[in-house]
């Protein structure tokens, strides 16, 4: 069979690959000069922040702090093509949805504040203040504030973040759907109970001073490529890199870094895996429970021969709770439990073990391998569990690190973007602004979609991003969005969501992170970011911006807020005028932003402070504390076994890719070029079913609850995953996802535990 789209991997990430890249995005944006001018400026201390992905800065950084994903977010960001009102005038609605994501992406940059028209099925250029006046009628007509639903992107600014939250709880609600449902919830969740703080402990630095680096349900290398540069460094000190993922990916075996003049003229790569497990789907944390078993009798074995502990019995006295019962828990796992569950053999967990008890400083980096699962919350704590073991958490080159994807995501949840706010942010916002703050729970994303089905939602207001698409369960979303009464989408292309219009529907264009955003007085307004690490630095466009008739995020939810709540709270524009005053008002009412304005005008900003990491318990017990559960009662992996010709299918990113924005049809670490419709399968699997790499199948949705979920015409590609699971790329199996299967805990999507079936196609 024909099968042109799968071509040659490449031998390492990074490389003559990734400068071709580079140059073939600005050659495509149509200003290539600017834009490699801009990308001096960023993750400078002078400059912006990349919002490529939320990877820390080095406190002594070189000229060139971006990477591939950084050189297409700009390039993608600063194109030369525009979606001009004359777009809209020659395209209706109901055309425009037969674009792909990425051909209705690629038309560039939107100019004007646009109101969808019914009657003649297109968006029409609206005035800012007349667009500002009809979405707060509406939201003031409702017969509840808790009738609107208010979405974040986690590309928004701490300074637009909190501005969001404080408007719409002043309106009256605490519906904020956020990106992080959809991703890292787990992790805060897990993280809340074990250690008490939702975040990682680790800093940049300690990647340079850890043993060994845990390494689970990652894929640097696409996702957040600066990491590659610190793992190699790590690598060749000699630091074990223990991965464990399903699919052998390309940046996670080797990496040719760009910025080594010498590795580039030889043609070299470094390796960066010392140790790679492919576990099957939802494995995880069998594997995790298995290490600790190896380690555990490992330390029985000591004890017996009168040899040095392998444990760290003074941290476990001191700092934690509930280490018997998890002991107990561990003896009470038989091996043959974890082999089945994890998809490895006792001697590869042994192995993995190994590399950790001879380790003095382990680090354990995650992200959505981990996170999009049902059993995520068990299976982080059972990773919290693990480190616990060994004292590897508060102390040099050691610690736990979600890696988060949007490059501000944790800091629109410190600021205070959250469904469920903790009672002591609420007490601060109303002592310091003096209205009645709402109290009830509000609505997650998938609450929030919930609610719009059945009715009780009728408004939907996104500050970025691309709900529809990045969402599960596609066609129940187009049905949830388009039966509102208002649908406002700030955003800087043209995406899917707006296609999917309610009773009233606007698209307001807002300013990039590279742009300039100017007050009144024509002075630069600085904004403010938090990488995974929990530092916090300053962000400044550079860059004009693409139409004269942009606002800023700030400035837009200003205008929302003023005609919605008013000025009685809050002077809205004033505040939009001067960011500082928006970070005063953040400094007065979160703790760790004392001096806000000062310290993040210093290079490289300040560092939150986690008290976990200064080995401080913000929990029950007053100590870290130790998850006692059991294993899973049944992974994805091992429901499909059950039935004949069913797979665990897992999505993910493409290497052309960030989130939902898709940057071209290639993915040259996986060799596939050209398509997207593909299903990654292991080769043996294939055979099986009597099936050829290359051949046309509907991938059909296994989900017991009456709805038909399909993915019509997708391609096989041979690859090395376990037999069993499977993988392909979002959005466009979004559609498998269904919207009732989330994270016990989380209320995450279980995007990378969906059970599927397939169909063959007539040639």
């Amino acid at each position: 069979m024909d099968t042109p789209f799968i071509g040659k991997k490449s031998s390492s990430a990074g490389g003559w690959g990734a400068l071709k890249s580079c140059g073939k995005r600005l050659l495509e944006s149509g200003m290539p000069i600017s834009g490699a001018r801009t990308l001096l400026k960023a993750n400078q201390p002078d400059g912006f922040d990349c919002p490529g992905c939320a990877w820390g800065d080095p406190a002594h950084g070189s000229s060139f702090e971006f990477c591939e994903n950084g050189v297409k977010a700009v390039a993608w960001e600063s194109t030369e093509k525009r979606a001009t009102p004359a777009f809209f005038a020659a395209n209706t609605v109901s055309e425009l949805r037969r674009l792909s994501d990425y051909e209705l992406e690629r038309n560039g940059r939107l100019t004007h504040p646009m109101r969808y028209d019914a009657a003649s099925d297109k968006y029409l250029p609206v005035a800012w203040d007349e667009a500002f006046a009809e979405i707060g009628g509406i939201l003031k007509g409702l017969d509840s504030p808790d009738r609107a639903e208010f979405y974040t992107s986690g590309r928004a600014s701490n300074e637009a973040a909190y501005l969001y939250q404080l408007f719409v709880r002043i309106y009256g609600t605490n519906n904020f759907p956020d990106c992080s449902n959809m991703c890292h919830e787990a992790s805060g969740v897990g993280l809340k109970q074990a250690i008490g703080v939702g975040k990682g402990t680790v800093l940049l630095e300690d990647f340079e001073a850890a043993d060994a680096i845990f390494v689970i349900g990652q894929n640097p290398g696409t996702n957040h490529p600066r990491m590659l540069g610190d793992l190699r460094r790590a690598a060749m000190r000699g630091a074990r890199i223990v991965v464990f993922n399903p699919i052998r990916e390309r940046g996670l075996e080797r990496f040719s870094d760009p910025q080594d003049k010498i590795e580039m003229l030889r043609g070299g790569a470094t390796d960066i895996a010392s140790h790679y497990f492919q576990p099957q789907l939802g494995g995880d944390m069998a594997a995790v429970r298995g290490m600790a078993k190896v380690v555990l009798a490992a330390e029985d074995a000591a004890v017996a021969a009168g040899l040095p502990s392998v444990l760290d019995h003074a941290f476990l006295a001191e700092h934690c709770a509930d280490f018997a019962a998890y002991r107990a828990a561990v003896d009470a796992t038989e091996w043959a439990a974890i082999e089945d569950q994890s998809g490895l053999t006792r001697a590869e967990i042994e192995r993995a073990a190994e590399a950790y008890m001879k380790a003095d400083r382990v680090i354990c980096t995650w992200a959505m391998g981990v996170t999009q699962h049902i059993h995520s919350v068990a299976t982080i704590r059972e990773i919290a569990n693990f480190m616990f073991l060994r004292g590897n958490i508060g102390r040099p080159g050691a610690g736990l690190c979600p890696v988060r994807g949007h490059s501000n995501v944790q800091g629109d949840r410190t600021v205070g973007i959250n469904e469920k706010p903790p009672k002591a942010f609420l007490d601060a916002l109303e002592t310091h602004f003096g209205f009645t703050v709402p109290r009830k729970d509000g609505h997650n994303v998938l609450s929030a979609i919930g609610a719009m089905l059945d009715g009780s939602a009728q408004a939907f207001i996104g500050l970025g991003g691309n709900f529809a698409r990045a969402t599960p369960d596609s066609a129940l979303v187009e049905k949830a969005l388009s039966g509102l009464k208002l649908t406002v989408n700030i955003a800087t292309k043209p995406n899917h969501s707006h296609l999917m219009p309610g009773e009233v529907s606007y698209i307001l264009p807002c300013l990039g992170r590279t742009e300039m955003d100017l007050n009144s007085t024509g002075q630069s307004q600085l904004i403010s970011v938090e990488d995974s690490m929990s530092m916090v630095h300053g962000s400044a466009g550079i860059n004009r911006p693409a139409s004269p008739h942009l606002l800023s995020e700030v400035a837009i939810i200003a205008g929302i807020a003023a005609a919605t709540v008013g000025d009685g709270v809050v002077d809205w524009r004033a505040l939009a005028d001067d960011y500082d005053r928006i970070r005063d008002h953040i400094e007065a009412t979160i703790p760790g932003f004392e001096d806000y304005n000062k310290r993040l005008r210093k290079p490289r900003g300040f560092h939150l402070r986690n008290t976990a990491a200064h080995r401080e318990w913000s929990t029950p017990a007053g100590k870290a504390t130790f998850f006692t559960g059991p294993l899973p009662s049944e992974t994805v992996h091992q429901r499909a076994k059950r039935g004949g010709g069913r797979y665990a299918l897992q999505t993910f990113r493409s290497h052309d890719q960030y989130n939902t924005t898709v940057y071209g049809l290639d993915d040259r670490y996986r060799g596939v070029y050209g398509e997207r419709q593909v299903i990654f399968i292991h080769p043996e699997d294939l055979k099986a079913m009597g099936a050829e790499a290359g051949e046309r199948v509907d991938v059909v949705g296994d989900h017991d609850d009456g709805v038909e979920r399909i993915a019509a015409d997708f391609r096989f590609v041979p690859y090395d995953i376990p037999r069993g699971s499977i993988a392909g790329y979002y959005p466009e199996l979004n559609v498998l996802v269904p919207l009732a299967s989330a994270g016990e805990e989380s209320d995450t999507p279980t995007s990378k535990s969906i059970m599927v079936t397939f169909r063959k196609r007539a040639a």
